[in-house]
């Protein structure tokens, strides 16, 4: 009744009030084996099953609040080297001028442009290019040295080789010309310009986000650096899924059998493969009599990955034997082979009670790449937000140290998620993470959730059909339930629940009892009105079970 029939009558219509171009891209339900229902409002229903089984999803995806925390880190999060983790900076033209004039007032400095920092070799095309930009003289290992003589270095040592742009002294009277030479060094430099005094004093600025030490650049931060489902952002090694799939070894072979006993669980002991593998036990002189965990370790890797001798072998055609020269493959690859080639879902069936699911060891499950992985906010990475429990993800954004510019960038970002953060506490899955997966939540936890993000939606004049969505929940709990369902229809909404929990059922403004038990047994309409006229009915199982509650709550208003 409440999902087939009030709610697909209630999508229908509305869905119907709409212009044929926007009905095209909406699905429409079938109309219901009714009569007549008068006074439908736009429905929204909120089922008990899960919300995606798709591995990409994740408790922040589908409440959207993931978006919010990537413009975040896009607004203001501070980039650091994913490799030594010193911070980086990128500085205009104007900001390096700026730092220059600040701290080299008045001293005699030398603007270079990095070439090489830190690599083997002569270099000596290096000189060569900028001989022919009618440089004079570069700084190799920090030794000027003049161009027009020959540089010889030592190709097995490391070098850091600078080309001088120009000397001269930080005065404002010089910043034209001090800008125009940092123009050159940036542009020779690849976006890097070094500038140093004779007292030994050095300063390496860049305009791109580089990290000096380590030659590294990082790609520009926007949204999609943090995007785990766009290859722009995803570990490159699991595609964002923080994890891999493979063929387990624990699930494919049974360590107590002999591989002739059928110790090789894929192949049991009667399989065209094991043919191949005697012919490499005749040639190599294997037993593989004995239990498969107690042969050395090297027949087991041959056994498991394969050999790559080419032996000779032999298969039966038209009766007769045939033989020919061939390579033993191994379990695993054979398993990966027919995995991938396979079209048949009774094989693939069969070859997924031998594959296990692990961690990604380059990401350590976090699905992001190193760079995006390595910008913070307050010694925050994205990745640490969103495995801290929801509840205590709240706490910790009220005691963000963020400078008075960035709480101006990031003021209604932090509110919105401070907003939809509170709605998943208040409906009672605050132990959550944002990085939990959306297929690993049950029933009740995944109901909660959509609800929280209709909550954050604002919506008004909309029938709201749930399904126990109390199911899971901590009986302490479930008054935060009620509160955000009281919440929704001071709203101006109506909620539908079908719901067996006492609690919610005693506060409901109308009950209507459906049995008198269930199955082909039910489907009467036993009692109907507000808790207290429902109570009046013997006949009303509901009603038994709620009386002891209504009237000590009577006894105790009187």
């Amino acid at each position: 009744m409440a999902f087939d029939t009030i709610f697909a009558e209630g999508q229908r219509r509305y869905v119907q009030s709409l212009s044929a171009y926007a009905r095209q891209f909406l699905g429409v339900l079938n109309k219901p084996d009714v009569d007549d229902i008068s006074g439908l409002s736009p429905s929204v229903s909120i089922e008990q099953k899960g919300i995606s089984h798709n591995p990409r999803s994740t408790v922040g995806t589908v409440t959207e609040i993931y978006d919010y925390l990537r413009l975040l880190f896009s607004r203001i999060g501070t980039p650091h080297c994913p490799i030594c983790g010193e911070r980086v900076h990128r500085y205009s033209i104007d900001e390096i001028l700026s730092v220059i004039l600040r701290d080299f007032s008045g001293k005699r400095v030398e603007i270079l442009a990095p070439l090489v920092r830190g690599k083997k070799g002569e270099h000596r095309n290096v000189f060569e290019e900028a001989r022919r930009e009618g440089f004079l003289r570069v700084r190799v290992d920090g030794r000027v040295l003049w161009l027009e003589e020959e540089i010889a270095l030592d190709r097995n040592r490391k070098h850091s080789i600078e080309v001088v742009v120009d000397r001269l002294t930080v005065s404002p009277e010089n910043r034209d010309r001090l800008s125009e030479s940092t123009e050159t060094a940036l542009r020779i430099g690849t976006g890097s310009v070094l500038f140093a005094t004779p007292e030994g004093e050095e300063k390496l600025l860049s305009e791109n986000f580089a990290c000096p030490k380590c030659e590294i650049s990082l790609p520009e931060i926007e949204p999609r650096l943090f995007s785990f489902n766009s290859p722009f952002g995803a570990c490159q090694e699991c595609s964002g899924l923080g994890s891999h799939e493979h063929f387990s070894v624990e699930l494919a072979v049974d360590p107590e059998r002999s591989v002739w006993d059928g110790a090789l669980l894929p192949w049991k002991t009667t399989h065209y493969m094991l043919r191949k593998l005697k012919a490499v036990c005749e040639a190599k002189g294997w037993d593989l009599s004995k239990p498969f965990r107690e042969l050395p370790p090297e027949i087991r890797d041959s056994i498991l990955n394969g050999v790559s001798d080419r032996l000779p072998m032999t298969y039966r055609e038209n009766g007769q034997i045939q033989t020919y020269l061939g390579r033993y493959e191994g379990l695993l690859p054979w398993l990966e082979t027919r995995w991938a080639e396979t079209e048949s879902d009774a094989v693939t069936e069969e070859l997924i009670s031998f594959r296990t699911e692990d961690r990604c060891q380059a990401c350590q499950g976090r699905r992001l790449r190193p760079e995006a992985l390595a910008v913070e906010i307050d010694g925050l990475s994205i990745a640490d937000v969103t495995e801290t429990p929801v509840s205590s993800l709240l706490q910790r954004l009220d005691q963000l140290n963020l400078s008075p510019q960035a709480l101006e960038i990031s003021g209604q970002i932090l509110d919105e998620l401070k907003k939809r953060l509170s709605f998943m506490d208040d409906v009672g899955v605050g132990y959550l993470t944002l990085s939990r997966r959306a297929d690993s939540l049950s029933g009740g936890e995944s109901q909660r959730i959509r609800l929280a993000t209709q909550i954050g939606s604002k919506l008004c004049g909309v029938l709201y059909v749930l399904d126990e969505p109390s199911v899971g929940l901590h009986a302490a709990d479930v008054h935060k339930l009620i509160e955000v369902l009281q919440r929704l229809v001071e709203a101006g909404n109506s909620v539908l629940i079908i719901e067996h929990n006492l609690d919610i059922i005693k506060v409901a403004d109308y009950l209507i009892d459906l049995g008198p038990e269930g199955g082909d047994r039910g489907g009467e309409i036993v009692a109907a009105g507000t808790p207290e006229e429902v109570c009046a009915r013997d006949e009303s199982y509901t009603g038994q079970y709620l009386r002891p509650f209504i009237c000590q709550s009577e006894k105790a208003t009187s």
